[in-house]
């Protein structure tokens, strides 16, 4: 991760950005005098701005979720033919309008912020040096045995119960935009909502983050988790069919589908009047 950071900044490309979001939140800090609140209304605000990109991921992604049975059953069926098998999918995610790509689009985006938001608390990391939020420089703070910090005397070192609360928002952050249908890809992505976390928690005590720091983090992914379960419930779509041959559905189920009842209900009922049918011919028998 060092080395795209140095060619961004050495090449310029970010420093506005930084100058800029260091910018908003001195701007933000003389309304609210709180570098705590301050960086969680700075994830707010960039969480607004971004919410246009999230929308086109989470709807990218329900689409893909959406035809996956459609795209196995291509899989499937043209597996040893390489070249009818992405004529064939390409055919698929054209008519259904889903993109895999659209989902990669706001990530990619949304990099420079990322990197920019860490270096506008790195580069002026002692501007929180006084600065306190909740338990953070709080007097229970100032108590540390073994000259071990849990909680932050500062907004400008780390607090770990702030980081311990990073983690588990990571790991549900992973959970609820893990979308895949394929059993494989579900156990990795399960493997990494596990493996992301603890990468988090390393690099965390390893390079002592800024309590700010996190706290924004913290309420970034807050605020992410909020959206996605908002937009998941918006744009909710039912799978599509996997196309199952008509010939192998029974008439009777394809008509029952057709009035909107279950198959069993019909079969149920279909038996129910032929019993009743059978009981009145022998009523009819036993008057002659």
């Amino acid at each position: 991760m060092e080395f795209p950071v140095a060619i961004l900044l050495a090449t310029n490309l970010i420093e506005p950005i930084v100058e800029g979001l260091h910018g908003v939140q001195t701007s933000i800090f003389g309304v609210v005098h709180n570098y705590g609140w301050t960086m969680i209304l700075l994830a707010a605000i960039v969480k607004l701005l971004f919410w246009p990109l999230t929308s086109m991921q989470t709807k990218a992604m329900l689409k893909t979720q959406q035809i996956a049975p459609q795209l196995k059953a291509i899989q499937a069926k043209y597996k040893n033919d390489k070249e009818k098998l992405n004529s064939e999918t390409m055919a698929l995610y054209k008519e259904s309008g889903a993109n895999p790509l659209a989902g990669c689009l706001p990530l990619l985006l949304q990099m420079p912020i990322l990197i920019s938001m860490y270096w506008s608390v790195m580069n002026y990391r002692a501007t929180f040096n006084a600065q306190s939020w909740l338990w953070i420089g709080s007097p229970a703070a100032s108590w540390a045995p073994y000259n071990v910090h849990v909680l932050a005397p500062s907004l400008a070192v780390p607090d770990y119960i702030l980081l311990g609360f990073y983690i588990v928002s990571m790991y549900l952050s992973v959970r609820l935009t893990s979308t895949a249908t394929d059993p494989q890809q579900a156990q990795q992505q399960r493997i990494m909502a596990f493996v992301s976390p603890v990468m988090i928690g390393y690099f965390g005590i390893r390079y002592s983050w800024p309590s700010a720091l996190i706290l924004y983090w913290l309420s970034y992914n807050v605020f992410n988790i909020g959206q996605t379960m908002y937009l998941n419930r918006k744009y909710h779509l039912a799978p599509a069919a996997a196309g199952a041959p008509k010939e192998t559905a029974p008439a009777g189920a394809a008509k029952a589908g057709s009035n909107g009842a279950a198959p069993g209900a019909v079969a149920v009922k279909a038996a129910g009047n032929s019993g009743g049918s059978r009981a009145a011919r022998r009523r009819r028998s036993s008057r002659r």
